[in-house]
């Protein structure tokens, strides 16, 4: 697969055939490298072919003249000017042939350029860095991705297929018109073409400004649209339907500008078009029509001038078509182009070795980072998880604990100090061999739009049913699959929105269960839930944390009592570690938030059982009033 990837702003169509050319003829198919060359051949067959019917055409029309100077010494069933028209039309017939026969060949060649460059583009969007994916839009990077596909295939089969034949054909209408009539006609023809493809050029340069508004426009509707659907109950929240439906006409309505001058440009270029090849077709007919009245030429000449004209007029008509497309694929590639230049923030090191997992303990060793220079995030970090052992990070918000499991994942590179499992620093191991070590259950589980057992068989994708089936059980989820009609195979919506927020816990739980990574990694993945529907998804984390090395990101402090050490950050550094007890004891910063979310719990229970009160007092009077 090539490695060199193109800038569309170059706008160079050779320099992308020339990227493009491993995946047309690749190395490792020669299946595909013989239908390229018999493609090939088809191609020159077929206009040697058109070329040859006007001859035809030409003696037919000699033959009905009853002027036979230019017939050629046929055998006498041959010559028979209706016979003379059946072989033209054979001839037509087989060149239509032979081209429908090298399109069907290459069919799979430029598919299959489409498809590895898609995928090669999949690939590369996963090998980016976090950083890049929040920065970006995922409906106008889906956008760029459909267009850029297509502009792909368009490239790869109007310049193969369409650009070489026109230019031989010319080139062969050239030499016949240089050999049979003399040069004047080639320079009239010649100069024709010219004025032809400068005309298309420039106009359609022009035009090129106009679809990249167009393009900005649709990916703009397409991101709000989807946007806008990915947070339908949001909008539902808020009712604000009719300024998400205004702000998608918006953007419609720019793009309505721009397409209606796309198709207004479209027929100026097809009128000057035109008026180019009528001019000149005009001028090299008046002079056969001359040397047939001078009687130089005969009539047959006259219509077979006309028949090449005409045949070299579909593809010169095609050179404008193929260079609009092409200039509009590489416009649509444009942007596919350069998110494959995005370079790769997070790189494995060359030579880099798996990493080798004993004990699993995870050490950070006075980590410095920052996601802005001029924001510092965690300042000199340092503390130990043993193996075995759960390490509580807990503090207020914004202090950096997310960013400790982001950067234990190797989502972001330190900028200073140490991450180490089993003493080995994670920037000389592999991403996959690292990532495969670590479960995460995070606060927000976003599900895929697939099955429930899709989803909990992703922690181990070659899983069996028995063991899927275990893993739910463990997680305290099982029974409630079984409830659902469909069971496993119940949908459960766009982002796992068929379920309730405990419900998408234990199956991101069921997950990791099935992962089975020697280190757990638990980021506030009870903070969004209810008192009590935390207490039963704490229960089944105990559980699969038991006997693994765990790093618990927590914001209810009621969680992490039995951790074996609690850290607590402030401001990016550590201000307080110990034992709950111990902490407690201190009276510092982990004791005020202790209180503070004991005072507000409180608070929850006793607004609790007062409006259960008024309920109470509420169905008693009732029931008095109606023994009354």
């Amino acid at each position: 697969m090539a490695e060199k990837t193109v800038s569309a702003d170059s706008g160079s169509t050779f320099k992308t055939l020339r990227n493009l050319w491993p995946y047309m003829w690749p190395a490792d198919r020669a299946d595909l490298r013989a239908r390229v060359v018999w493609a090939t051949v088809l191609l020159v067959v077929a206009k040697l072919t058109l070329v040859a019917g006007p001859y035809f055409f030409k003696w037919a029309t000699d033959a009905l003249a009853g002027d036979a100077r230019s017939v050629p010494p046929l055998p006498a069933f041959l010559l028979a000017p209706v016979m003379l028209v059946v072989a033209y039309n054979i001839v037509r017939l087989l060149q239509l042939g032979f081209n429908q026969l090298r399109d069907a060949l290459f069919a799979r060649v430029g598919q299959y350029a489409v498809r590895q460059l898609a995928f090669r583009t999949f690939i590369h969007m996963h090998q980016l860095s976090l950083r890049f994916h929040l920065e970006r839009r995922t409906g106008g990077l889906s956008r760029i991705i459909e267009r850029g596909t297509k502009g792909i295939e368009t490239i790869v089969r109007f310049t193969v297929l369409n650009t070489l034949p026109t230019i031989l054909e010319f080139a062969l209408t050239a030499g016949i018109f240089a050999y049979a009539y003399g040069w004047k006609y080639v320079a009239v023809v010649a100069v024709t073409v010219w004025l032809y493809v400068w005309f298309t050029v420039r106009a359609s340069d022009w035009r090129i400004g106009i679809r990249r508004d167009m393009n900005d426009s649709d990916t703009d509707a397409n991101t709000k649209a989807i946007d806008s659907l990915l947070n339908f109950e949001t909008v539902k929240y808020f009712n604000n339907e009719a300024m998400e439906a205004q702000r998608f006409d918006r953007s419609m309505a720019r793009y309505e500008i721009a397409a209606t001058k796309i198709w207004t440009s479209l027929g100026w270029l097809n009128f000057g078009q035109g008026v180019i090849f009528g001019l000149g077709t005009v001028i090299v007919m008046c002079l056969s029509a001359l040397e047939v009245q001078a009687g130089t030429q005969t009539v047959g000449d006259f219509v077979f001038i006309n028949a090449m004209l005409m045949q070299l007029s579909v593809p010169l008509n095609f050179i404008g078509f193929i260079y609009r497309e092409i200039r509009q694929g590489l416009t649509d590639i444009e942007q596919m182009f350069d998110l494959l230049d995005v370079p790769q923030e997070i790189v494995d090191k060359p030579g880099a070795k798996p990493l080798v997992v004993g004990a699993g303990k995870v050490e950070f060793r006075d980590v410095h980072f920052s996601y802005d220079p001029n924001r510092k995030i965690l300042k000199g970090i340092s503390f130990e998880v043993p193996a075995g052992k759960t390490i509580a990070i807990v503090g207020p918000s914004g202090a950096g604990k997310s960013t400790i499991s982001r950067l234990l994942f190797r989502f972001y590179d330190i900028q200073g100090g140490k991450i180490l499992i089993d003493g080995q620093d994670i920037r000389d191991v592999t991403q996959e061999s690292l990532r495969a070590a670590i479960g995460m259950v995070p606060q927000d589980t976003v599900l895929f739009n697939d099955t429930i057992a899709y989803n909990i068989r992703y922690g181990r994708v070659e899983a069996s049913e028995e063991d899927v089936r275990k893993a739910a059980e463990l997680a305290q989820i099982g029974p409630f699959i079984e409830r659902l009609p469909d069971g496993y195979r119940s949908m459960v919506g766009e982002r796992g929105l068929k379920l309730s927020g405990g419900e998408k816990q234990r199956v991101a739980i069921a997950r990791t269960i099935l992962k089975a990574p020697p280190i757990l990694m638990l980021d506030e993945a009870t903070s969004a839930l209810d008192s009590h529907t935390e207490q039963e998804i704490q229960a089944a984390l105990d559980l699969v944390s038991q006997g693994r090395t765990t790093l618990v990101i927590a914001h209810r402090l009621s969680t992490v009592i039995s951790a074996d050490e609690i850290i607590v950050l402030q401001d990016g550094q550590i201000a307080e570690r110990g034992t709950h007890a111990a902490l407690m004891r201190k009276a510092g910063l982990y004791a005020s938030m202790w209180d503070r979310q004991r005072e507000a719990t409180e608070a929850e229970e006793r607004l609790r059982i007062a409006r259960e009160s008024d309920e109470f007092g509420v169905v008693v009077r009732r029931r008095t009033s109606e023994v009354s």
